[in-house]
């Protein structure tokens, strides 16, 4: 089981931690941001299919930004399981 850390650009947060153990998310931690948002969503991928979640994620937007912490965290995903 490997542990990533990533550093989001764009958004609120400063930092967006998680394991990946057998293609499965666990333990998605943000460091700032929405703390109720960002907390339900850790809640919801617990164990999620990581390159699905990365899919699902990817593109959404927070307030017109082009990004937000949930595409943060697909680019975060698909950075490390390319090739996987």
């Amino acid at each position: 089981m490997a542990e990533y850390s990533y550093t989001p650009a764009g958004v609120c947060s400063q930092k967006i931690n998680f394991r990946i153990e057998d293609g499965k998310l666990y333990d998605i931690r943000f460091t700032g941001g929405c703390p109720g948002n960002l907390s339900a969503i850790s809640r919801l991928l617990e164990g999620a299919d990581a390159k699905e979640t990365a899919a699902l994620l990817r593109g959404n937007d927070c307030g017109n930004r082009g990004t937000s912490c949930a595409d943060q965290l697909s680019i975060a995903i698909e950075e490390v399981t390319k090739g996987a």
